[in-house]
């Protein structure tokens, strides 16, 4: 039998030379059409764009197809879909499939001619993300970026990466069982039930087990409810417990901690550090911005200063990143720093693409929580993303946030692995302080619903509630913490029965 018709060299219009290999390319199809059960070996790799011959990638796409349909693919069934190809014409017609069947001995080598097809196409395209890269480069016509130049050349390259993982999408059982293992055994010794990035805090860690990989998790809350300093908490209790796990020995993949990248849209580098420092030291935040600090004071920050320089914690505070930016800058720092967590604070701060802008608001913020989502699977880490809540809240008589009251779409609840809501009794309650103090003047009336009033006052004080109301993972309820208005930091609230 006659060899396959050569092709010409696969050059591009500059002259270069791609690289490609158009005889393992007949090499395949000729094996898969001798025995079909070698395109079911190479059908979970190999895409038609992947070969570099488009009549090559016509035949594989119809070889896959009749096999998909329990149909035989051989040179007389795919003859009569060929008979009008132009490109089959050229090379004497479609008796050019029975030519590609003219060496049996390809089907010894078959998966390797598969490997090789898959890993030229990805070299090809690393060539087309170059030649861009160098054209948008040179081409000073327009308004010259070079930051969103270097931005889409990531997401590019990222996208090449991507297509590259091709066991990303499909696991065996057995593989996925065995991820599940690894997840409850790294619960059991964490002593804590945790199988995901500890928060630091051990109610919310029992109720969550920790915060799950490739999970969305949503905070949310009025202003002045304290989203932005639990997130800052658990953000250094995830890093802290990272660095202390890394000095004491414990593995990377045993840690309960993570590297996090804090996205900060609302409050720049130095503020949100300035609050963490706060926190951490228990120096009131006013007195650090004014200077009226004591001598002491100054020692505790300048200490928790000192520790906060270890931590792998990284700030990124660009005011109106693109949820295609702030991805491009997560996959960066998740190369470059191994991130094990993603905040963003908060989510309505971000845009969507201009075509999704044009649709509107809600259709943009459902594009937004996708990107989002998307984005922890991708990266496999949990993301944390802030949300504000609408003043429907203020309305009712019951301040306690429901699902309805996420501000702009309901794609976030639906997005969301696990939704939550920040509430403190104690910032609504001091709006309904009596206007007058008992001063021996008073009313009975008056004295009653002052005690009254001061008698909730001490109940709610320094307390807050995490609400889960929506997890996929376990059950929904509510979670009592400490909160010190003072310093902004958030701490496990002691139990009764201590």
């Amino acid at each position: 039998m006659a060899q396959p018709i050569p092709f010409p060299a696969p050059e591009t219009p500059e002259g270069i030379t791609l690289p490609a290999n158009i005889e393992a390319e007949a090499a395949l199809l000729g094996a898969m059409m001798i025995d079909n059960r070698v395109a079911e070996d190479v059908l979970q790799k190999l895409r038609p764009e992947h070969f570099f011959e488009p009549l090559h990638g016509r035949i594989y796409d119809t070889i896959a197809t009749m096999v998909g349909d329990n149909r035989l693919a051989t040179p007389v069934t795919l003859r009569p879909l060929f008979a009008a190809d132009p490109a089959m014409k050229e090379l004497g017609g479609p008796a050019y499939l029975a030519q590609l069947t003219g060496n049996p001995a390809s089907l010894i080598g078959a998966r390797s001619f598969a490997d090789q097809i898959y890993d030229l196409a990805m070299l090809r395209a690393l060539v087309t993300v170059g030649r861009d890269l160098v054209d948008g480069a040179l081409d000073t016509s327009q308004d010259i970026n070079p930051a969103k130049q270097i931005e889409q050349a990531e997401m590019k390259l990222y996208e090449v990466a991507e297509k590259g993982d091709s066991d990303s999408g499909l696991k065996s059982f057995t593989r996925a069982a065995t991820l599940a293992v690894r997840q409850a055994e790294k619960a059991m010794n964490s002593g804590g039930g945790i199988s995901g990035v500890t928060t630091g805090l051990s109610d919310l860690n029992a109720s969550t087990g920790g915060f799950n990989r490739s999970d969305l998790l949503i905070l949310a809350g009025r202003p002045g409810m304290g989203k932005t300093s639990l997130a800052t908490n658990i953000a250094f209790n995830a890093a802290k417990r990272y660095a202390d796990d890394i000095e004491g020995g414990i593995p990377e993949e045993k840690s309960i901690g993570a590297p996090v990248a804090f996205f900060s849209l609302e409050m720049s580098a130095d503020q949100l550090a300035m609050r963490i420092l706060s926190e951490q030291a228990e120096v009131v935040s006013e007195k650090l911005r004014t200077g009226q600090i004591s001598h002491a004071e100054f020692q505790k920050f300048a200490r928790a200063a000192g520790d906060l320089e270890r931590l792998p914690l990284f700030i990124d505070d660009t005011p109106g990143l693109t949820i295609a930016a702030l991805r491009t800058r997560a996959r960066r720092m998740k190369r470059q720093h191994k991130i094990g967590m993603v905040i963003v604070d908060y989510l309505q701060l971000l845009t969507g693409s201009a075509k999704a802008s044009g649709d509107g608001r809600v259709q943009e913020i459902s594009e937004i929580s996708r990107g989002l989502k998307t984005l922890a699977k991708e990266l496999n880490v949990p993301v944390l993303a802030l949300s504000q809540l609408s003043r429907a809240v203020e309305s009712r008589e019951d301040k306690r946030p429901q699902l309805s009251d996420l501000r702009e779409s309901g794609s976030i609840e639906q997005d969301a692995d696990i939704v939550m809501f920040v509430y403190r009794d104690e910032y609504y309650h001091d709006f309904k302080a009596p206007t007058k103090v008992p001063d021996g003047t008073e009313t009975a009336e008056e004295r009653i619903a002052y005690e009254n009033w001061q008698a909730k006052q001490l109940e709610v004080a320094n307390k807050a509630s995490v609400i889960i109301a929506k997890q996929r993972h376990g059950a929904t309820g509510t979670v009592h913490m400490r909160f010190d208005r003072q310093f902004t930091k958030f701490s496990d609230l002691a139990h009764e029965e201590y």
